[in-house]
């Protein structure tokens, strides 16, 4: 059973940037896929980005393309989520998951552990 935690959420202005932590405990990192997911109020979650087992693989929103970058340390079973360019419409809590299964994917229900989440605005 792996337990997720993020960090790294504020309040920011349109055009900053910001990184996005979260840290496993439990499980095998290394065995696991990682995704980052957002809700904002009143929406459904929606898929932000993944990385595979090893870094090899990442697959982004388009919302997310080109300013978004998901990476990962298994040393420290950490993924990264660093932000730049944010808009408003960025705003929403940030959830990371764990998928075990083989496979990355950008569906929610996939993923097998989810953190809390973490908040994240971006005023103009």
């Amino acid at each position: 059973q792996a337990q997720l935690t993020e960090s790294g959420g504020g309040l920011v202005q349109a055009g900053d940037s910001l990184r996005l932590s979260c840290t496993a405990s439990g499980g095998t990192f290394s065995s696991m896929h990682m995704g980052w997911f957002r809700q904002a109020p009143g929406k459904e979650r929606e898929f932000v980005a993944t990385i595979s087992r090893f870094g090899v693989t990442t697959l982004y929103a388009d919302s997310a393309e080109g300013r978004f970058t998901i990476s990962r340390d298994n040393a420290k079973k950490s993924v990264y989520l660093q932000m730049s360019g944010l808009k408003p419409e960025d705003t929403a809590i940030y959830y990371c998951a764990a998928k075990l299964r083989p496979g990355v994917s950008t569906l929610a229900e996939d993923y097998d552990y989810w953190g809390q989440g973490t908040q994240v605005t971006v005023s103009l």
